[in-house]
């Protein structure tokens, strides 16, 4: 038993040298769980790992055989393309991991009668109509959004409605590589003399990887809950607001961190490709676990600057 009762899983991790996944492993492996954890081209060692395995997640026989060799009882499914701009300049790419992968996923849980667990995101609704219960209708407006929309309909269709689809925020944290989440990108700017670009009227609410993490643990232990669920952090934040702040946590000044405020409706290209309010309600799954959404003071205390940073 792990601690608080919950059954010891294995765990099988797809993504899981990005933020949320090797955030999962080790807060996994710490509450007793035994997880195998796919990469693609990362080589380091990732920590709460009980074992690594590289593997194209393109390959469906490759990962047939895995799931049968590792006989897990929960698919994590932390893979995708998310960056926007790769999917638009690699379309097939971005579906065969955004669609086309998380499908397999949840037919290959059916047939081993394993649960799956699949990452959205919030950015399948419009930013219209916030903030967004589960059940709100959804509209996507870029390519990344109708790839992530599509996904969703397919894991519910090809698991009978059994599987979670957790749509997550924006997040922030420390990724393995020190380059995949908000203040890491922000912070490469910086080291590179940019200013950062931020929106005053782009609304997030959002949260840590260790935020998601502890979630997703508690998650692999609750086969009651199921369908569309929403995790975020407590409260919206613009994102003009989360880069000074993110400055202001690390110490930085105008000279060595600037940002310039821009507006979407100066920009008619984030209107038609940027959502204004991705704001979430965070019933009923706020409720269900012990872990509590952070503040935003809380996400910027457990940020580090990268290895990289001089």
């Amino acid at each position: 038993m792990t601690d608080g009762g919950l059954k010891r899983q294995k765990i099988l991790l797809t993504g899981a040298s990005g933020l949320v996944g090797g955030t999962l492993a080790e807060v996994a492996a710490r509450a007793g769980h035994v997880v195998t954890g796919v990469v693609g081209r990362w080589t380091g060692v990732l920590a709460g790992l009980a074992k690594q395995v590289a593997l194209d997640l393109r390959d469906e026989a490759g990962l047939r055989a895995l799931v049968e060799t590792t006989r897990p009882d929960v698919i994590v499914n932390a893979a995708a393309v998310s960056e926007p701009a790769q999917c638009e300049a690699q379309p097939e790419l971005a579906w065969q991991l955004n669609v086309g992968l998380p499908e397999n996923l949840a037919r290959l849980a059916m047939t081993s009668e394993t649960r799956l667990i699949h990452l959205s995101t919030e950015q399948v609704f419009d930013g219209a109509r916030a903030p967004y219960a589960f059940g709100d209708v959804r509209r996507a407006i870029n390519r990344y959004a109708q790839q992530k929309l599509e996904a969703e309909d397919r894991v519910l269709a090809a698991s009978s409605g059994r599987a979670v689809v957790l749509r997550l925020p924006l997040l922030m944290g420390n990724s393995p590589g020190g380059r995949r989440s908000v203040h890491e990108r922000l912070l490469m700017l910086w080291a590179d003399g940019k200013p950062a670009k931020l929106y005053l009227d782009e609304i997030r609410q959002t949260c840590t990887a260790d935020s998601v993490a502890a979630a997703l643990v508690e998650l692999c232990g609750r086969p009651d809950l199921r369908g569309p669920l929403h995790w975020a952090g407590a409260e919206p934040i613009s994102r003009l607001d989360i880069g000074r702040r993110v400055r202001a946590h690390f110490g930085l000044g105008e000279a060595d961190a600037p940002i310039v405020a821009v507006t979407r409706h100066d920009d008619p290209a984030a209107q038609a490709t940027r959502q204004a309010d991705l704001s979430l309600d965070l019933a009923p799954l706020a409720g269900e676990l012990r872990t509590r959404p952070e503040t935003f003071d809380e996400a910027l205390a457990k940020l580090r600057l990268p290895v990289w940073w001089k």
